[in-house]
């Protein structure tokens, strides 16, 4: 049996990354603007501080201006509150950031709407979730797992999705419904499946596309799955096993790899799918709140 394509997400974000570094010199060099991203951190999360990390690495690669703000963990709501506000008055800031999650006395909404909606590079503000469930993306900042889940989607289907079915496991605001929206936009047929959808697994093996969000390790099994379906594999699960006596841990997404693999005609890797082009995604959604901002046109 033929095995499934692996989607490179590493080589596609490489791809992307260096078309965004080309495109930020050009802008520079024609208008004299370099794209500005701020990323703003709460406390001491060993994840988030990697998470932080690859951003800024990302950003000064592509060219951007990158600011970092570290603040302590028991910085008051108040103090993140003040920060956002002067970054959304800052006009050479157009992307910013608030890693999440938040320390448990903030308000995470509280914060993430206080961002300007023209400055929201991860989508997350309640008029850009609106515009996307409108179908009104043009000045819109899409969230950026869902937009790179899309562009792997489109690289093997094309970007008219008319006539299959796309199966999102997860409802979550952050992937599984604006990943829903964007496949209806792209003219699917979409079913939005969760922890209490009736015969999972039935629902899912009707799927030309399925998605997988939902946070369980090595859930999705190659039985679940249509022939020939694409799948994306969103999910970032650490599992420890030991082996002589030492205990290792590794990453695995919500899909059974190797399962799905003799099934479908295509299937994301993790690590080394989805990851890299969230990243780049973020970057793709700065440079475009820079041209935005600067009345220039945007594709």
């Amino acid at each position: 049996m033929t095995q499934a394509q692996r989607i490179d997400g590493k080589a596609m974000a490489a791809g992307l990354s260096a078309k965004i570094s080309e495109e930020t010199k050009a802008l520079l060099s024609k208008h004299g603007l370099t794209p500005g991203l701020a990323v703003v951190i709460v406390g001491d999360d060993p994840a988030s501080r990697v998470y932080v990390r690859n951003k800024k690495r990302t950003a000064e690669a592509c060219g951007f201006h990158s600011v970092q703000h570290t603040l302590s963990e028991d910085s008051s709501q108040d103090s993140v509150l003040k920060l956002v506000d002067e970054l959304n008055g800052d006009d050479g800031i157009h992307g910013i950031l608030v890693q999440l999650p938040l320390p448990a006395h903030i308000d995470e909404q509280a914060v993430t709407q206080a961002i300007s909606p023209a400055k929201d590079v991860d989508g997350f503000h309640f008029v850009n979730i609106g515009k996307l469930s409108s179908g009104n993306t043009a000045d819109a900042f899409v969230p950026c797992t869902p937009a790179g889940c899309m562009l792997m989607i489109e690289a093997h289907l094309g970007a008219d999705l008319s006539g299959l079915n796309a199966v999102v496991i997860g409802r979550s605001n952050i992937v599984g419904k604006p990943v829903a929206s964007l496949l209806l936009k792209a003219n699917a047929t979409v079913t939005v499946t969760h922890s209490r959808t009736k015969d999972l697994p039935d629902v899912v093996s009707q799927a030309d596309i399925v998605v997988a969000a939902v946070g369980r390790a090595n859930m999705v099994t190659g039985d679940w799955i249509k022939p020939g379906a694409v799948v994306i594999d969103v999910g970032i699960n650490r599992i420890e096993s030991t082996v002589d006596g030492e205990t290792k841990s590794k990453l695995t997404g919500d899909v059974d790899y190797d399962s799905v693999c003799e099934v479908a005609a295509a299937v994301t890797p993790v690590p080394g799918g989805v990851g890299p082009m969230t990243i780049v995604m973020l970057m793709a959604n700065t440079l475009r709140a820079a041209r935005l901002a600067s009345g220039l046109d945007v594709s």
